[in-house]
Protein backbone atom coordinates (compact mmCIF):
# COMPACT_ATOMS: atom_id res chain seq x y z
CA UNK A 1 0.00 0.00 0.00
CA UNK A 2 1.25 3.38 -0.87
CA UNK A 3 3.41 5.15 1.81
CA UNK A 4 0.96 8.20 1.73
CA UNK A 5 -2.11 6.87 2.28
CA UNK A 6 -3.80 8.18 5.47
CA UNK A 7 -5.39 5.69 7.84
CA UNK A 8 -8.88 5.78 9.47
CA UNK A 9 -9.67 4.10 12.78
CA UNK A 10 -13.30 4.41 14.53
CA UNK A 11 -14.27 3.76 18.37
CA UNK A 12 -18.55 3.68 17.53
CA UNK A 13 -20.93 3.62 20.86
CA UNK A 14 -24.35 2.28 21.47
CA UNK A 15 -26.64 0.73 19.48
CA UNK A 16 -25.83 -1.79 16.11
CA UNK A 17 -27.13 0.84 14.39
CA UNK A 18 -24.57 3.00 15.34
CA UNK A 19 -22.10 -0.37 14.34
CA UNK A 20 -23.91 -0.30 10.49
CA UNK A 21 -23.31 3.16 10.32
CA UNK A 22 -19.29 3.13 10.98
CA UNK A 23 -19.51 0.43 8.57
CA UNK A 24 -20.96 2.24 5.57
CA UNK A 25 -18.42 5.69 6.73
CA UNK A 26 -15.63 3.16 6.57
CA UNK A 27 -17.05 1.75 2.81
CA UNK A 28 -16.76 5.19 1.90
CA UNK A 29 -13.19 6.11 2.98
CA UNK A 30 -11.83 3.12 1.76
CA UNK A 31 -13.43 4.37 -1.84
CA UNK A 32 -11.53 7.74 -0.98
CA UNK A 33 -8.36 6.07 -0.59
CA UNK A 34 -8.31 5.98 3.59
CA UNK A 35 -6.69 2.55 4.69
CA UNK A 36 -8.94 1.16 7.33
CA UNK A 37 -7.18 0.09 10.77
CA UNK A 38 -7.91 -0.08 14.32
CA UNK A 39 -7.64 2.56 17.14
CA UNK A 40 -4.30 0.79 18.31
CA UNK A 41 -2.66 0.51 15.46
CA UNK A 42 1.16 0.83 15.72
CA UNK A 43 1.73 2.63 12.78
CA UNK A 44 -0.35 5.57 13.85
CA UNK A 45 -3.48 6.83 12.96
CA UNK A 46 -4.16 9.81 10.87
CA UNK A 47 -8.07 10.26 10.89
CA UNK A 48 -9.89 9.17 14.04
CA UNK A 49 -13.84 8.67 13.99
CA UNK A 50 -15.94 8.84 16.95
CA UNK A 51 -19.27 7.50 16.45
CA UNK A 52 -21.37 8.84 19.44
CA UNK A 53 -24.02 7.73 21.31
CA UNK A 54 -26.45 10.19 23.42
CA UNK A 55 -29.62 7.71 24.47
CA UNK A 56 -28.30 8.25 27.73
CA UNK A 57 -26.99 11.73 29.43
CA UNK A 58 -24.27 9.00 30.70
CA UNK A 59 -23.74 7.89 26.86
CA UNK A 60 -22.95 11.58 25.88
CA UNK A 61 -20.97 11.37 28.71
CA UNK A 62 -18.77 8.74 27.00
CA UNK A 63 -18.45 10.02 23.88
CA UNK A 64 -16.68 13.03 25.34
CA UNK A 65 -14.16 11.48 27.05
CA UNK A 66 -13.54 8.86 24.38
CA UNK A 67 -12.69 11.98 22.35
CA UNK A 68 -10.72 13.51 25.18
CA UNK A 69 -8.66 10.33 25.16
CA UNK A 70 -7.85 9.81 21.88
CA UNK A 71 -6.74 13.27 21.76
CA UNK A 72 -3.94 12.48 24.27
CA UNK A 73 -3.34 9.10 22.68
CA UNK A 74 -3.42 10.61 18.97
CA UNK A 75 -2.21 14.24 19.71
CA UNK A 76 -1.51 14.85 15.90
CA UNK A 77 -4.47 12.90 13.80
CA UNK A 78 -7.59 14.51 12.54
CA UNK A 79 -10.58 13.61 15.33
CA UNK A 80 -14.15 13.26 13.37
CA UNK A 81 -16.72 13.51 16.12
CA UNK A 82 -20.28 12.29 14.64
CA UNK A 83 -23.63 10.42 15.48
CA UNK A 84 -26.57 11.11 17.44
CA UNK A 85 -24.75 13.44 20.15
CA UNK A 86 -23.11 15.54 17.59
CA UNK A 87 -26.48 16.62 16.81
CA UNK A 88 -28.17 16.78 20.22
CA UNK A 89 -24.95 18.27 21.81
CA UNK A 90 -23.94 20.04 19.29
CA UNK A 91 -23.32 23.08 21.19
CA UNK A 92 -21.39 21.07 23.58
CA UNK A 93 -19.02 20.04 20.77
CA UNK A 94 -18.39 23.04 19.21
CA UNK A 95 -16.69 24.09 22.30
CA UNK A 96 -14.95 20.93 22.78
CA UNK A 97 -11.08 21.51 21.38
CA UNK A 98 -9.95 18.25 20.61
CA UNK A 99 -12.65 18.09 17.33
CA UNK A 100 -11.33 18.96 14.02
CA UNK A 101 -14.26 17.74 12.25
CA UNK A 102 -18.25 17.82 13.69
CA UNK A 103 -20.90 15.72 11.58
CA UNK A 104 -23.85 15.08 12.56
CA UNK A 105 -25.99 12.50 11.12
CA UNK A 106 -26.93 14.93 8.50
CA UNK A 107 -23.39 15.00 7.12
CA UNK A 108 -22.01 11.63 7.81
CA UNK A 109 -22.90 10.97 4.09
CA UNK A 110 -20.32 13.20 2.75
CA UNK A 111 -17.73 12.65 5.56
CA UNK A 112 -15.08 11.80 2.46
CA UNK A 113 -15.38 15.56 1.02
CA UNK A 114 -15.49 17.16 4.46
CA UNK A 115 -12.00 15.14 5.41
CA UNK A 116 -10.29 16.37 1.89
CA UNK A 117 -11.47 19.92 2.53
CA UNK A 118 -9.96 19.57 6.05
CA UNK A 119 -6.92 18.55 4.97
CA UNK A 120 -6.84 20.62 2.48
CA UNK A 121 -7.36 23.34 4.63
CA UNK A 122 -5.83 22.04 7.80
CA UNK A 123 -8.87 24.07 10.18
CA UNK A 124 -11.29 22.84 12.42
CA UNK A 125 -14.63 22.09 10.44
CA UNK A 126 -17.72 22.04 12.86
CA UNK A 127 -20.85 21.59 10.90
CA UNK A 128 -24.01 22.98 12.90
CA UNK A 129 -26.88 20.71 13.54
CA UNK A 130 -30.09 21.38 11.10
CA UNK A 131 -33.48 20.32 10.63
CA UNK A 132 -34.10 18.28 7.72
CA UNK A 133 -36.81 17.51 5.62
CA UNK A 134 -36.72 13.21 5.53
CA UNK A 135 -37.81 11.77 2.68
CA UNK A 136 -40.09 8.07 3.36
CA UNK A 137 -37.15 6.47 1.39
CA UNK A 138 -33.65 7.13 1.68
CA UNK A 139 -30.31 5.38 0.09
CA UNK A 140 -26.84 5.46 1.59
CA UNK A 141 -24.74 4.98 -1.71
CA UNK A 142 -22.00 2.75 0.08
CA UNK A 143 -22.29 -0.99 1.78
CA UNK A 144 -21.09 -1.58 5.14
CA UNK A 145 -17.49 -2.84 5.27
CA UNK A 146 -16.46 -5.02 8.22
CA UNK A 147 -12.96 -5.24 8.21
CA UNK A 148 -12.55 -6.68 11.95
CA UNK A 149 -15.82 -8.34 12.40
CA UNK A 150 -17.14 -12.10 11.61
CA UNK A 151 -20.72 -10.93 10.98
CA UNK A 152 -22.14 -8.00 9.09
CA UNK A 153 -25.33 -5.51 9.79
CA UNK A 154 -27.16 -4.39 7.33
CA UNK A 155 -28.89 -0.97 7.88
CA UNK A 156 -32.25 -1.23 6.02
CA UNK A 157 -34.48 1.85 8.08
CA UNK A 158 -33.89 5.21 9.78
CA UNK A 159 -35.71 6.98 12.72
CA UNK A 160 -38.88 6.90 14.65
CA UNK A 161 -42.08 7.99 14.82
CA UNK A 162 -43.10 6.57 18.33
CA UNK A 163 -41.33 9.55 20.80
CA UNK A 164 -41.51 7.57 23.76
CA UNK A 165 -41.74 9.78 26.63
CA UNK A 166 -37.85 8.94 27.79
CA UNK A 167 -36.02 8.93 24.47
CA UNK A 168 -33.84 11.11 22.60
CA UNK A 169 -33.83 8.75 19.31
CA UNK A 170 -36.60 10.30 17.32
CA UNK A 171 -35.09 13.66 18.18
CA UNK A 172 -31.63 12.55 16.80
CA UNK A 173 -32.61 10.44 13.94
CA UNK A 174 -35.53 12.30 12.39
CA UNK A 175 -38.71 10.22 11.15
CA UNK A 176 -39.18 6.96 10.41
CA UNK A 177 -37.81 5.79 6.88
CA UNK A 178 -37.03 3.25 4.75
CA UNK A 179 -34.12 2.17 2.79
CA UNK A 180 -34.23 1.80 -1.22
CA UNK A 181 -35.48 -2.03 -1.79
CA UNK A 182 -32.75 -2.71 -4.26
CA UNK A 183 -30.02 -0.87 -2.65
CA UNK A 184 -30.72 -3.42 0.40
CA UNK A 185 -31.00 -6.67 -1.62
CA UNK A 186 -27.45 -5.31 -3.20
CA UNK A 187 -25.81 -4.56 -0.02
CA UNK A 188 -26.66 -8.42 0.97
CA UNK A 189 -25.55 -9.76 -2.20
CA UNK A 190 -22.22 -8.05 -1.69
CA UNK A 191 -21.75 -9.11 1.69
CA UNK A 192 -22.56 -12.42 0.88
CA UNK A 193 -19.51 -12.29 -1.75
CA UNK A 194 -17.60 -10.90 1.04
CA UNK A 195 -17.98 -14.05 2.88
CA UNK A 196 -20.40 -12.95 5.37
CA UNK A 197 -22.05 -16.18 7.17
CA UNK A 198 -24.80 -14.22 9.53
CA UNK A 199 -26.38 -10.73 8.48
CA UNK A 200 -27.77 -9.13 10.89
CA UNK A 201 -30.59 -6.92 9.97
CA UNK A 202 -30.80 -3.26 11.87
CA UNK A 203 -32.59 0.16 12.20
CA UNK A 204 -33.98 1.78 15.08
CA UNK A 205 -37.14 0.35 14.63
CA UNK A 206 -36.91 -2.49 11.41
CA UNK A 207 -40.67 -3.74 11.81
CA UNK A 208 -41.69 -0.42 10.57
CA UNK A 209 -39.59 -0.78 7.07
CA UNK A 210 -42.03 0.09 4.28
CA UNK A 211 -40.37 0.98 0.70
CA UNK A 212 -43.87 1.98 -1.82
CA UNK A 213 -45.93 -1.02 0.35
CA UNK A 214 -43.02 -4.02 0.81
CA UNK A 215 -42.81 -4.38 4.59
CA UNK A 216 -40.00 -6.09 6.61
CA UNK A 217 -41.32 -9.80 6.33
CA UNK A 218 -41.49 -9.29 2.16
CA UNK A 219 -37.76 -7.97 2.64
CA UNK A 220 -36.99 -10.95 4.38
CA UNK A 221 -38.65 -13.49 1.48
CA UNK A 222 -36.53 -10.99 -0.95
CA UNK A 223 -33.34 -11.96 0.56
CA UNK A 224 -34.19 -15.39 1.36
CA UNK A 225 -34.77 -16.38 -2.66
CA UNK A 226 -31.02 -15.27 -2.72
CA UNK A 227 -28.58 -18.11 -3.04
CA UNK A 228 -26.16 -18.73 -0.56
CA UNK A 229 -24.71 -20.43 2.13
CA UNK A 230 -25.69 -17.99 5.04
CA UNK A 231 -28.13 -17.04 7.97
CA UNK A 232 -30.16 -13.93 8.61
CA UNK A 233 -30.93 -12.34 12.37
CA UNK A 234 -33.18 -9.68 13.47
CA UNK A 235 -31.56 -6.97 15.60
CA UNK A 236 -33.89 -6.06 18.32
CA UNK A 237 -37.54 -5.17 17.53
CA UNK A 238 -39.96 -3.38 18.87
CA UNK A 239 -43.56 -4.66 19.55
CA UNK A 240 -45.58 -4.40 16.80
CA UNK A 241 -48.62 -6.01 14.13
CA UNK A 242 -46.48 -6.55 11.84
CA UNK A 243 -44.25 -8.70 13.99
CA UNK A 244 -47.10 -12.07 13.80
CA UNK A 245 -45.91 -11.94 10.16
CA UNK A 246 -42.20 -12.79 11.50
CA UNK A 247 -43.28 -15.78 13.46
CA UNK A 248 -44.22 -17.28 9.98
CA UNK A 249 -40.61 -16.46 8.32
CA UNK A 250 -38.49 -17.95 11.51
CA UNK A 251 -40.81 -20.45 12.00
CA UNK A 252 -40.82 -21.64 8.00
CA UNK A 253 -37.43 -20.98 7.31
CA UNK A 254 -34.46 -22.36 9.04
CA UNK A 255 -31.97 -19.62 7.24
CA UNK A 256 -33.45 -17.31 9.99
CA UNK A 257 -32.46 -17.37 13.44
CA UNK A 258 -34.65 -18.64 16.40
CA UNK A 259 -33.95 -14.98 18.14
CA UNK A 260 -36.23 -12.30 18.59
CA UNK A 261 -35.07 -9.07 21.00
CA UNK A 262 -38.58 -7.56 22.12
CA UNK A 263 -38.34 -4.34 23.91
CA UNK A 264 -40.75 -4.16 26.09
CA UNK A 265 -39.29 -1.52 28.94
CA UNK A 266 -41.94 -2.21 31.43
CA UNK A 267 -43.74 -4.95 33.52
CA UNK A 268 -46.54 -2.93 33.91
CA UNK A 269 -49.54 -1.13 31.84
CA UNK A 270 -49.62 1.80 34.31
CA UNK A 271 -45.63 2.78 33.53
CA UNK A 272 -46.25 1.81 29.82
CA UNK A 273 -49.03 4.32 29.11
CA UNK A 274 -46.30 7.10 30.91
CA UNK A 275 -43.79 5.70 28.51
CA UNK A 276 -46.24 6.10 25.82
CA UNK A 277 -45.49 2.67 24.54
CA UNK A 278 -48.61 1.88 22.84
CA UNK A 279 -49.29 -1.74 23.54
CA UNK A 280 -50.33 -3.70 26.84
CA UNK A 281 -48.31 -6.42 28.81
CA UNK A 282 -51.26 -8.97 28.11
CA UNK A 283 -50.29 -8.14 24.48
CA UNK A 284 -46.87 -8.56 24.84
CA UNK A 285 -47.17 -11.91 26.81
CA UNK A 286 -49.55 -13.53 24.39
CA UNK A 287 -47.07 -12.34 21.48
CA UNK A 288 -43.77 -14.23 23.22
CA UNK A 289 -46.28 -16.96 23.34
CA UNK A 290 -46.99 -17.95 20.55
CA UNK A 291 -43.78 -17.29 19.20
CA UNK A 292 -42.79 -20.00 21.90
CA UNK A 293 -45.43 -22.21 20.30
CA UNK A 294 -44.65 -21.86 16.65
CA UNK A 295 -40.94 -21.85 17.43
CA UNK A 296 -38.99 -24.30 19.69
CA UNK A 297 -36.41 -22.95 21.89
CA UNK A 298 -36.50 -19.33 20.19
CA UNK A 299 -34.68 -17.02 21.74
CA UNK A 300 -36.86 -13.81 23.43
CA UNK A 301 -34.96 -11.26 25.19
CA UNK A 302 -36.19 -7.67 26.09
CA UNK A 303 -35.16 -4.02 27.51
CA UNK A 304 -36.52 -3.38 31.15
CA UNK A 305 -36.04 0.29 32.71
CA UNK A 306 -36.25 0.62 36.54
CA UNK A 307 -36.89 3.38 38.72
CA UNK A 308 -39.07 5.13 36.25
CA UNK A 309 -41.17 8.24 37.01
CA UNK A 310 -44.01 7.18 39.45
CA UNK A 311 -43.06 3.74 39.58
CA UNK A 312 -44.33 2.93 42.92
CA UNK A 313 -42.40 -0.38 45.28
CA UNK A 314 -46.02 -2.11 44.17
CA UNK A 315 -45.39 -1.55 40.68
CA UNK A 316 -41.68 -2.46 40.73
CA UNK A 317 -42.53 -5.53 42.37
CA UNK A 318 -45.06 -6.45 39.44
CA UNK A 319 -42.49 -6.13 36.85
CA UNK A 320 -40.33 -8.13 38.24
CA UNK A 321 -43.59 -11.09 39.12
CA UNK A 322 -43.55 -10.25 35.25
CA UNK A 323 -40.01 -10.89 34.79
CA UNK A 324 -40.19 -14.37 36.50
CA UNK A 325 -43.46 -15.56 34.28
CA UNK A 326 -41.81 -14.35 31.25
CA UNK A 327 -38.25 -16.55 31.59
CA UNK A 328 -36.71 -14.32 29.28
CA UNK A 329 -33.55 -15.24 27.67
CA UNK A 330 -31.32 -12.58 28.24
CA UNK A 331 -32.67 -8.66 29.45
CA UNK A 332 -30.98 -5.13 29.10
CA UNK A 333 -31.48 -3.59 32.48
CA UNK A 334 -31.52 0.37 32.11
CA UNK A 335 -31.83 2.87 35.24
CA UNK A 336 -33.77 5.58 34.18
CA UNK A 337 -31.60 8.91 33.18
CA UNK A 338 -33.58 11.85 32.57
CA UNK A 339 -32.54 12.77 29.22
CA UNK A 340 -32.70 16.16 29.08
CA UNK A 341 -35.15 17.20 25.61
CA UNK A 342 -37.77 14.36 26.58
CA UNK A 343 -40.46 14.49 28.94
CA UNK A 344 -40.31 12.46 31.23
CA UNK A 345 -37.43 14.49 32.01
CA UNK A 346 -39.58 16.64 33.69
CA UNK A 347 -41.94 14.16 35.01
CA UNK A 348 -43.28 14.20 38.78
CA UNK A 349 -42.55 11.91 41.26
CA UNK A 350 -38.82 11.26 39.80
CA UNK A 351 -37.33 7.89 41.95
CA UNK A 352 -34.20 8.42 43.85
CA UNK A 353 -30.74 7.50 42.34
CA UNK A 354 -30.14 5.08 45.38
CA UNK A 355 -33.29 3.46 45.17
CA UNK A 356 -33.65 3.01 40.92
CA UNK A 357 -30.13 1.35 41.62
CA UNK A 358 -31.97 -0.89 44.15
CA UNK A 359 -34.33 -1.79 42.18
CA UNK A 360 -31.74 -2.34 39.24
CA UNK A 361 -29.90 -4.86 40.99
CA UNK A 362 -32.79 -6.41 41.96
CA UNK A 363 -34.01 -7.23 38.96
CA UNK A 364 -30.42 -8.10 37.61
CA UNK A 365 -30.98 -11.17 39.68
CA UNK A 366 -34.29 -12.33 38.30
CA UNK A 367 -33.30 -11.88 35.03
CA UNK A 368 -29.90 -13.39 35.48
CA UNK A 369 -31.15 -16.81 37.05
CA UNK A 370 -34.00 -16.58 34.24
CA UNK A 371 -30.69 -16.86 31.57
CA UNK A 372 -29.32 -19.17 33.39
CA UNK A 373 -32.73 -20.93 33.24
CA UNK A 374 -32.16 -20.46 29.59
CA UNK A 375 -28.87 -21.73 29.16
CA UNK A 376 -29.24 -25.09 31.37
CA UNK A 377 -31.92 -25.99 28.92
CA UNK A 378 -30.00 -25.73 26.02
CA UNK A 379 -28.06 -29.28 26.99
CA UNK A 380 -28.88 -32.35 25.20
CA UNK A 381 -30.17 -29.88 21.98
CA UNK A 382 -28.37 -29.76 18.56
CA UNK A 383 -27.84 -26.25 17.53
CA UNK A 384 -26.83 -24.60 14.04
CA UNK A 385 -23.50 -23.13 15.07
CA UNK A 386 -21.44 -19.91 13.24
CA UNK A 387 -17.77 -20.01 14.71
CA UNK A 388 -15.99 -17.10 14.86
CA UNK A 389 -12.95 -17.17 16.30
CA UNK A 390 -10.50 -19.62 18.09
CA UNK A 391 -9.47 -19.27 21.65
CA UNK A 392 -6.04 -19.23 23.11
CA UNK A 393 -6.79 -22.68 24.78
CA UNK A 394 -7.77 -23.71 21.48
CA UNK A 395 -11.36 -23.94 21.61
CA UNK A 396 -13.53 -22.72 18.87
CA UNK A 397 -16.05 -19.89 20.02
CA UNK A 398 -19.53 -19.33 17.84
CA UNK A 399 -22.73 -18.07 17.83
CA UNK A 400 -26.09 -20.75 17.96
CA UNK A 401 -28.98 -19.17 16.06
CA UNK A 402 -30.43 -18.82 19.05
CA UNK A 403 -27.80 -16.61 20.39
CA UNK A 404 -26.18 -18.96 22.75
CA UNK A 405 -21.94 -18.89 23.39
CA UNK A 406 -21.10 -22.23 21.73
CA UNK A 407 -17.54 -23.55 22.74
CA UNK A 408 -16.21 -26.48 20.98
CA UNK A 409 -12.65 -28.41 20.99
CA UNK A 410 -13.22 -29.51 17.33
CA UNK A 411 -9.72 -29.19 15.57
CA UNK A 412 -10.73 -29.51 12.23
CA UNK A 413 -13.40 -26.26 11.85
CA UNK A 414 -11.61 -22.74 11.15
CA UNK A 415 -13.31 -19.40 12.25
CA UNK A 416 -16.81 -18.34 9.66
CA UNK A 417 -17.44 -22.14 9.86
CA UNK A 418 -21.28 -22.71 10.31
CA UNK A 419 -21.70 -26.64 11.85
CA UNK A 420 -24.43 -27.97 14.31
CA UNK A 421 -22.96 -28.88 17.43
CA UNK A 422 -24.87 -31.31 20.26
CA UNK A 423 -24.67 -29.35 23.77
CA UNK A 424 -23.13 -31.50 26.76
CA UNK A 425 -22.67 -28.96 29.30
CA UNK A 426 -22.78 -25.36 30.73
CA UNK A 427 -19.30 -24.59 31.31
CA UNK A 428 -20.02 -20.84 32.63
CA UNK A 429 -22.56 -18.45 33.31
CA UNK A 430 -22.73 -17.50 30.07
CA UNK A 431 -21.43 -20.27 27.31
CA UNK A 432 -21.73 -24.16 27.10
CA UNK A 433 -19.40 -26.31 25.58
CA UNK A 434 -20.65 -28.89 22.66
CA UNK A 435 -19.33 -31.58 19.94
CA UNK A 436 -19.94 -30.86 16.03
CA UNK A 437 -22.17 -33.89 14.95
CA UNK A 438 -22.04 -32.63 11.14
Amino acid sequence: MPGNTRTVAALTLGCRLNQADTALIFDRLGKAGFSVVKPEHPGGVDVMIVNTCTVTGTAAQKSRQAVRKFRRSHPDCCIVVTGCSAGIENSMWHDEPAVDLLLPNTEKKHIAEHLARYFKEHRPLLFDSVAQEWEQVFSEQASGSFPFKSRALLKVQEGCNSFCSYCIVPYARGRERSRDWREIIDEFKSMLDNGYREIVITGVNVSTYNHQGRKLPELLHALLSINGDYRIRLSSTEPHPDNRALLDLIADNDKVCRFLHLSVQHGTDEILTAMNRHYTIAEFSAFVAEARSRIPNIHIGTDIITGFPGETDQLFEETCDFARRMHFANTHIFTFSPREGTPAATFPDQIPADKAKQRHDELSRICSASAQEYLRDQQGATLPVLFERRLKSGELSGWSDNYVKVLCKDKSLSPNSLAKVYVESCVSPDAVMGKVVI
